[in-house]
Protein backbone atom coordinates (compact mmCIF):
# COMPACT_ATOMS: atom_id res chain seq x y z
CA UNK A 1 0.00 0.00 0.00
CA UNK A 2 1.22 3.47 -0.64
CA UNK A 3 1.17 6.00 2.12
CA UNK A 4 -2.38 7.64 0.62
CA UNK A 5 -3.83 4.24 1.03
CA UNK A 6 -2.67 3.42 4.60
CA UNK A 7 -3.88 6.72 5.53
CA UNK A 8 -6.91 6.23 4.38
CA UNK A 9 -7.50 2.72 5.36
CA UNK A 10 -6.36 4.11 9.31
CA UNK A 11 -9.13 7.00 9.07
CA UNK A 12 -11.89 4.31 7.83
CA UNK A 13 -10.75 1.79 10.59
CA UNK A 14 -10.87 4.47 13.14
CA UNK A 15 -14.61 5.92 12.15
CA UNK A 16 -16.26 2.24 11.23
CA UNK A 17 -14.37 0.84 14.75
CA UNK A 18 -12.22 -1.57 12.89
CA UNK A 19 -8.50 0.13 14.58
CA UNK A 20 -7.79 -2.63 16.27
CA UNK A 21 -8.17 -5.32 13.42
CA UNK A 22 -6.48 -2.72 11.35
CA UNK A 23 -3.29 -3.30 13.42
CA UNK A 24 -1.94 -6.32 11.77
CA UNK A 25 -2.99 -4.58 7.98
CA UNK A 26 -1.32 -1.54 8.29
CA UNK A 27 1.27 -1.70 10.99
CA UNK A 28 4.86 -2.91 10.79
CA UNK A 29 6.00 -6.14 13.71
CA UNK A 30 7.94 -3.74 15.27
CA UNK A 31 6.03 -0.79 15.07
CA UNK A 32 6.36 2.09 18.03
CA UNK A 33 3.42 4.40 19.54
CA UNK A 34 4.77 6.92 21.86
CA UNK A 35 1.70 8.77 24.20
CA UNK A 36 2.82 12.55 24.89
CA UNK A 37 2.47 10.90 28.57
CA UNK A 38 2.87 8.03 30.17
CA UNK A 39 -0.55 6.11 31.28
CA UNK A 40 -1.19 4.96 34.45
CA UNK A 41 0.70 1.73 34.75
CA UNK A 42 2.48 2.01 31.29
CA UNK A 43 5.76 3.62 29.57
CA UNK A 44 5.07 6.46 27.26
CA UNK A 45 6.60 4.24 24.69
CA UNK A 46 4.58 1.06 23.52
CA UNK A 47 7.70 -1.07 21.40
CA UNK A 48 6.29 -3.75 18.32
CA UNK A 49 2.91 -4.75 17.72
CA UNK A 50 1.73 -6.74 20.48
CA UNK A 51 2.33 -3.79 23.07
CA UNK A 52 0.53 -1.59 20.64
CA UNK A 53 -2.58 -4.38 21.35
CA UNK A 54 -1.76 -4.32 24.57
CA UNK A 55 -2.25 -0.40 24.43
CA UNK A 56 -5.48 -0.90 22.54
CA UNK A 57 -7.07 -3.33 25.08
CA UNK A 58 -5.66 -1.33 28.15
CA UNK A 59 -8.22 1.85 26.40
CA UNK A 60 -11.16 -0.36 25.50
CA UNK A 61 -10.84 -1.74 29.49
CA UNK A 62 -11.11 1.80 30.83
CA UNK A 63 -12.67 4.17 28.49
CA UNK A 64 -16.24 4.31 26.43
CA UNK A 65 -16.40 6.37 23.27
CA UNK A 66 -19.39 8.14 23.07
CA UNK A 67 -19.04 10.24 20.05
CA UNK A 68 -16.45 12.81 18.15
CA UNK A 69 -15.12 13.16 14.76
CA UNK A 70 -11.50 12.12 13.06
CA UNK A 71 -10.49 14.35 10.59
CA UNK A 72 -9.15 13.35 6.87
CA UNK A 73 -5.93 12.40 6.44
CA UNK A 74 -3.19 15.06 6.05
CA UNK A 75 -0.56 14.00 4.14
CA UNK A 76 3.03 15.30 4.57
CA UNK A 77 5.95 14.03 2.12
CA UNK A 78 5.88 10.40 1.41
CA UNK A 79 6.62 9.09 4.68
CA UNK A 80 3.80 10.63 6.75
CA UNK A 81 0.69 11.57 7.67
CA UNK A 82 -1.31 13.32 10.62
CA UNK A 83 -4.88 12.67 12.22
CA UNK A 84 -7.14 14.94 14.08
CA UNK A 85 -9.23 13.13 16.86
CA UNK A 86 -12.34 14.95 18.69
CA UNK A 87 -13.65 12.85 21.06
CA UNK A 88 -16.66 12.40 23.68
CA UNK A 89 -16.18 9.75 25.92
CA UNK A 90 -16.55 8.40 29.16
CA UNK A 91 -13.86 6.26 31.89
CA UNK A 92 -15.61 3.22 32.83
CA UNK A 93 -14.57 2.99 36.63
CA UNK A 94 -15.21 6.26 37.94
CA UNK A 95 -18.44 7.28 35.27
CA UNK A 96 -16.45 10.67 34.55
CA UNK A 97 -17.14 12.15 31.15
CA UNK A 98 -14.54 13.44 29.27
CA UNK A 99 -13.68 15.41 25.86
CA UNK A 100 -10.15 15.62 24.27
CA UNK A 101 -8.28 16.60 21.06
CA UNK A 102 -5.38 14.27 19.75
CA UNK A 103 -3.15 14.98 16.70
CA UNK A 104 -1.71 11.57 15.84
CA UNK A 105 1.20 11.61 13.75
CA UNK A 106 1.70 8.03 11.84
CA UNK A 107 4.91 7.31 9.67
CA UNK A 108 5.77 4.66 7.27
CA UNK A 109 7.76 2.84 5.53
CA UNK A 110 7.79 -0.26 2.83
CA UNK A 111 4.26 -0.10 2.89
CA UNK A 112 3.69 -0.39 7.12
CA UNK A 113 2.93 2.32 9.64
CA UNK A 114 6.48 1.93 11.53
CA UNK A 115 6.09 5.10 14.04
CA UNK A 116 2.62 6.97 15.66
CA UNK A 117 2.98 10.13 17.94
CA UNK A 118 0.11 11.01 19.66
CA UNK A 119 -0.06 14.91 20.92
CA UNK A 120 -2.75 16.33 23.43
Amino acid sequence: MDLKAIAAELVAGCRENRAVANLDKLYSGDAVSVEAQAMPGMDRAAQGLEAIKGKHAWWDANHEVTGGTISDPMLHGDDRFAVIFDMQGRNKQSGEAFAMTEVGVYHVKDGRIVREEFFY
